[in-house]
Formats: structure tokens, sequence, C-alpha cells
């Protein structure tokens, strides 16, 4: 994966690192300030023998550590249940999937021409609808969360490699039905010969002549990047996110339970 994306992400990280954290009783996630209550009744101070004496629970190093896990028992059950995609497709409209960990590729030939699309799930995901916070609601209602990564699209013509990295646009409340929009924004464009290097030039989007934007756009639906793909690239990400995210949890009850 070249660099483009990865300074995307970097913005990325830095606006969603922490925002939101699930709750599996509803299937949604709420803002990490709101964290703690989710599990009250469960959580507590700790008092300071638990920690000096490191009481043994069962095997657990400490009571904290026995409350985690037996926390995470019902949370990874709930999360199971909330689960649409059991089995990651191996195959996404026409594009050969590779996944590597929080790092997807998906890859598709056509004579001398490879078009390669490459994303990471981490902090990418965001609810569907900003909600109308009531400020007399105690639990405002939250759109269903959905996995939007920045994506970076790669066209490979022997040598030479057209980039560009691509924004996927939230849906508005406002929009009308009836009205056209793109799923998505070309933030950046590079051509460049070789591997990629950061002293290649590259351009905003936001500075790209109106036309030259719009056949760019065109000549990216022509290789398979349409608001259809966003749409299933949307909905494979949030799947393959959640899987991941029950991996976490399952990895975190054994870390809490080993001796």
């Amino acid at each position: 994966m070249s660099a483009i994306i990865k300074n995307s992400m970097k913005l990325q990280l830095l606006t969603s690192a922490g925002s939101i954290v699930r709750n599996s009783a509803t299937g949604i996630r709420h803002h990490a300030g709101a964290a703690r209550c989710l599990a009250v009744g469960r959580l507590h101070q700790p008092s300071p023998s638990v920690f000096n004496n490191c009481v043994s629970c069962s095997g657990f190093h400490t009571q904290g550590e026995k409350e985690l896990a037996d926390f995470l028992t019902e949370e990874i059950a709930a999360e199971k249940k909330l689960q649409t995609v059991k089995n990651i497709p191996t195959e996404l409209d026409g594009f050969k999937v590779n996944l590597d960990h929080a790092e997807v590729s998906l890859v598709k030939k056509s004579g001398d021409e490879t078009v390669e699309v490459n994303f990471n799930i981490n902090h990418s995901v965001d609810a569907d609808v900003e909600p109308e916070i009531n400020p007399t609601a105690d639990k405002p209602e939250l759109g269903a969360m959905k996995s939007r990564p920045v994506f970076e699209v790669e066209i490979k013509k022997g040598a030479q490699t057209l980039g560009f990295t691509c924004t996927i646009v939230s849906p508005s409340s406002e929009s009308s039905e009836n009205e056209y929009n793109d799923l998505f924004t070309i933030d950046e464009v590079v051509l460049y010969d070789g591997e990629w290097v950061e002293k290649n030039y590259a351009v905003s989007g936001e500075v790209l002549d109106g036309t030259l934007y719009d056949l760019l756009m065109n000549m990216l639906e022509d290789k398979g990047i349409t608001n259809d793909f966003v749409e299933k690239l949307v909905e494979f990400s949030t799947s393959y996110e959640h899987s991941k995210y029950i991996g976490l949890l399952e990895k975190l009850q054994k870390f809490a339970s080993s001796k």
C-alpha cells in the first residue's frame, strides 16, 4: 500500500480514535464519555487491597480481571447475535479479496491492466446519520454503525500507476430519495512510475478543474468504482470490521482469564 492512503488514515485516526465504543445490548456504539455507564453495577472503584494483595479468584489475578472476563462472556455472545455475515467473502463485485489483519486489498486484472483498491478498517466506523440530540432524552437514538474507510484506487499499466485517494460520503438525513449524489469523492490524484515515494507529486481533488474532476470520476466508473461498488464495499468493510471486533473481545477475554 502506498503512502497516499497512510497519510489520509492519520487524519481519520486522529478524528475518530477513542470516540465510540459498542453497546451490544442495542447493537450500536456510544460515545466514549458514556462508556462506563453501560456496565453500571459491574464496574466499581477497586479497593487498594485488590491490587496490593493480587488476589487469586479462580485463576484470575484480580477481582477486576474476573469481572472483565465475566462481562466479556455476555458481550461476545450479544455481538455474535448481531452478526449478519458469518463468512467473509473472497470476492467482491469481480474483485479478488486479500485480507491482512486490518488491511484489505481488492484486485481485478484485465489484460495488461490491474485495478487495485486498498483500505484499512481501523477507526472507520461511524453512524449512518448524525443523531438529532434531544437534551431531555437520557439515551439519544443513534443510526446504525457502518464502516466507511478511506480507500485508495490504483490503476496500473506497465510500470505506471494512476492513484486516487477517495473518501466515502456519509448519507445525509436531508438528502432526497430522487436526488443523485456520488457516494464517494476524490481527495487526491497522483501518477508515478515504479514504486511510490514520498517526493511524488500529488494534487488535491478540491483544486482540480471541475470538468477534469468529472472525467476522472467517469474513468473510475469505467474501472468498476461505482456507487453500487462503494455500497458493497461499505457492507463488506462493516462485516469484516465487526468480525475483527469480536475477535478482539475474545482475545481480551482470554488475556484477562489467563493466569
